[in-house]
């Protein structure tokens, strides 16, 4: 009788080492996202907190500044309202945690957009924009609204204004979001004006940008 050897074909080994060093630079880097987002998580609270202030200090820059000028002549009105014409560049949280020119014109993306704003008071509005990067895919990428409170200087025609809010993102991925941002405004006239402001853009800690605008400000 003859008795045949029956061999078992060996067991196919996994690439152990090769899914912990995997494991472990997917660790590596969710550590070092948490470590960035906790400073602008702090920045962005204690803005939040301080907007309830805001109005008020507005409001002392506002009697240093207009005690000796009537108010049809101020630049920055109440009851106003102003259309905004702007180019926008808008980077990814890679390029903010190691920020430099080079990387700005490499990976930036450039767009165009449309805002309005009202200002109920001197000091106090609401602003609305959207703007679009990429046309040909989705017309319009980005829309947001803020509350913003700006501190008139009307012997250098300047407006300082800070503000905060929040919006939908369309494109590349939709997506909720809230933001923050500050700005520059300057009046040549009561109607015309240009701006410069920047924005932090967070939302579920992975897909962060930040969008910075220069543009036409028209008032009416």
């Amino acid at each position: 009788m003859v008795v045949r050897s029956s061999s078992t074909p060996p067991l196919r080994s996994l690439p152990a080492p090769r899914l912990h060093l995997r494991y472990a630079a997917i660790i590596n880097n969710a550590k070092q996202n948490q470590n960035t987002m906790k400073p602008v998580m702090k920045l962005c609270l204690a803005g939040v907190l301080a907007l309830p202030w805001l109005p008020v200090l507005a409001q002392n820059t506002n009697n240093d500044n207009t005690q000796n000028s009537p108010p049809s002549e101020w630049l920055f009105r109440a009851n106003e309202c102003s259309l905004d014409l702007f180019g926008s560049v808008s980077v990814g949280q890679e390029v903010i945690n190691h920020i430099s020119k080079d990387r700005v014109e490499d990976n930036g993306r450039l767009g165009a957009g449309l805002g309005l704003n009202y200002f109920f008071s001197r000091n106090v509005g609401f602003g609305a924009d959207a703007y679009t990067e990429n046309a040909g895919h989705s017309f319009v990428d980005n829309t947001s609204g803020n509350l913003i409170v700006r501190f008139p200087f009307e012997s250098v025609h300047l407006a300082p204004y800070a503000y905060g809010g929040g919006g939908y993102q369309f494109d590349p991925s939709g997506l909720w979001f809230g933001q923050a941002g500050g700005g520059l405004e300057f009046r040549f006239t009561k109607q015309v004006g240009l701006f410069a402001d920047g924005r932090y853009v967070f939302t579920d800690g992975t897909q962060n940008f930040g969008v910075a605008r220069l543009g036409l400000r028209l008032a009416f």
